[in-house]
């Protein structure tokens, strides 16, 4: 029988929580600040180094011959879900949410989808994990270009249009160490492969490194100040409902398609998530330090938010497939 984990915070939760706790009580000032900056920026170079390092290739090209699975993902992950979330901004009333919160709902819907819970629930749902593969890895690879553009059209970076600079400072610190990794696959990639325990801490370490960092600048600059507990149950309700349209209509729309039951896991898994793994260094490098905390609000609610449900509907897939596995077959 397959085991799909119970829906509840896990440990990187947790360590998200404590560390928005201590940039909360003890934020990084001065001059420390700078030192923590640029080690920051160097764990997220290692962080996307190791993506690339790790990422096999054979896996990617067996899952992409289903071309039109990875373009209806690549649609709902870089135009449906871009309309749905300006349109959920436009809509709301301004008194609602703080301006940076209401900025930080719009960015969530411009980020890739994940990999590593992409992946993870296809598989525990018995679906097309070749192709979750491929479908979460092109969205992640195509976010880091396609989601400065997007921030460029629906949103203001910096008070001004998106410049060169910015495209230079992501492509030099997400792209070129992606690509390196790749290029060194050959020689560190069993190694990688073997440390994936030291390697997912230092995923994990790099991203609160950054929220902490992210988190101790808006907490200076009167964060809890901006962004009263009705705005974060707003935040949550808006994410829910965010999430809710994409599982429903990833769904309805697989199977409207004629899509198999395990292509339509991929569908649902891939088209309905969003990267905080790439979220957090891009808020870091698009939006001002004083705002990049506010931003990244809705982003890190809907961490968890999707890892809670999804894991429920991953159980109810294996559940369903087996099932019909014990069904006696019909001639």
């Amino acid at each position: 029988m397959i085991r799909v984990p119970r829906p509840n915070m896990d440990g990187f939760t947790v360590a998200l929580v404590a560390t928005v706790g201590l940039a909360t009580v003890l934020p990084v000032q001065g001059q420390f600040a700078q030192g923590v900056h640029w080690l920051a920026e160097a764990a997220i170079a290692l962080l996307f180094f190791l993506h690339g390092a790790r990422l096999p290739r054979e896996e990617v090209v067996a899952g992409m011959a289903h071309w039109r699975l990875h373009l209806l993902i690549f649609s709902l992950t870089f135009a449906a879900f871009p309309l749905i979330g300006w349109a959920v901004v436009e809509t709301l009333p301004h008194s609602l949410l703080p301006p940076a919160v209401a900025i930080g709902v719009q960015f969530l819907c411009l980020l890739p989808s994940t990999v590593q819970s992409s992946i993870a629930f296809t598989s525990m749902a018995r679906g097309n994990v070749a192709a979750a593969v491929c479908s979460s890895t092109l969205s992640n690879i195509s976010g880091i270009l396609m989601t400065p553009l997007l921030v460029a059209l629906f949103l203001k970076v910096q008070g001004s249009a998106l410049s060169l600079d910015t495209l230079q400072t992501i492509a030099a610190q997400l792209l070129l160490p992606f690509v390196a990794g790749q290029l060194l696959r050959r020689w560190i990639g069993a190694w990688a492969a073997r440390h994936k325990t030291m390697l997912r801490f230092t995923d994990r370490g790099s991203i609160l490194l950054v929220v902490y960092l992210a988190f101790s600048e808006a907490v200076v600059n009167g964060l809890w100040h901006q962004v009263p507990p009705s705005a974060l149950g707003m935040v949550v309700v808006i994410d829910c409902a965010i999430l809710a349209v994409f599982l429903v209509g990833t769904t309805l729309l697989s199977r409207r398609l004629g899509f198999s039951r395990a292509d339509e896991a991929v569908i649902v898994f891939c088209g309905s998530k969003k990267s905080l793994v790439s979220g957090v260094p891009m808020a870091g490098v698009l939006f001002a330090p004083a705002t990049a905390g506010l931003v990244l609000l809705p982003v890190m609610l809907f961490h968890q938010i999707q890892l809670m449900v999804c894991a429920v509907l991953a159980r109810r897939y294996a559940e369903e497939g087996e099932a019909r596995d014990a069904l006696p077959a019909t001639s």
